[in-house]
């Protein structure tokens, strides 16, 4: 997505949460979502960043809203890209089924010591050349991530929000619950994508495209 956004005008940070990508060396048990929320605060402290369109794509909808809460006035607008929308008190295995919670600490069990979360598969209608490059970069996440309640003081109410609904492939469809709340909410704007739940490796031109108007108020 990067190039495809900065061609359109625009400066990309794509902050890296504690415990994953290059910063996978410091994982442990005890990152949690507070730990993520402060790396992106971080940045946008560091960066001295403001009139921010965030974006939050999947579990990363979690740590925006907290982001979103703690420096409301740096942000612009707040975007959901098929992403939890948690409320004050709810984490993010609140909002999944109780065997969707159950599966997420079997695995971790299972394969990940205890603490971490296996990566859940790839969309379906991801290309084999793109899957051995997703592949290839996934890696477990810690489990306190999705257990601990997020503490909101309603900042976050107050900012325009998009919500982003990849609509193919929904099988047990967690995330219609938060489009649902989107197109009937006041301070929401609701977008319906024809992708499935990563845009931004199967269908990045229409997901530019998407995230540029929302950007230039369109």
């Amino acid at each position: 997505m990067r190039p495809r956004l900065r061609a359109r005008g625009h400066e990309i940070f794509t902050p890296t949460h504690t415990g994953l990508g290059e910063r996978a060396h410091l994982a442990h048990k005890d990152v949690d979502l507070d730990t993520h929320i402060a790396d992106v605060l971080g940045v946008i402290e560091c960066e001295e960043l403001r009139d921010i369109v965030l974006v939050g794509h999947s579990y990363g909808g979690m740590v925006a809203t907290g982001v979103a809460d703690r420096a409301s006035d740096r942000i612009a607008q707040l975007v959901y890209l098929d992403a939890f929308a948690p409320r004050d008190g709810q984490s993010l295995l609140d909002l999944t089924s109780e065997d969707n919670g159950r599966n997420v600490r079997e695995g971790a069990a299972k394969e990940g010591g205890g603490w971490r979360i296996p990566p859940n598969p790839a969309p379906p209608d991801t290309s084999p050349e793109d899957l051995a490059w997703v592949n290839s970069h996934r890696m477990p996440q810690p489990l306190k991530t999705f257990e601990q309640k997020i503490k909101l003081t309603g900042a976050v109410e107050r900012l325009p929000r998009t919500y982003i609904y990849c609509k193919i492939f929904r099988p047990g469809d967690v995330f219609r619950q938060f489009r649902d709340r989107a197109a009937s909410e006041k301070g929401w704007k609701c977008i319906e994508l024809d992708a499935s739940h990563s845009p931004n490796v199967t269908a990045p031109d229409a997901l530019a495209a998407v995230l540029d108007g929302i950007a230039q108020g369109r």
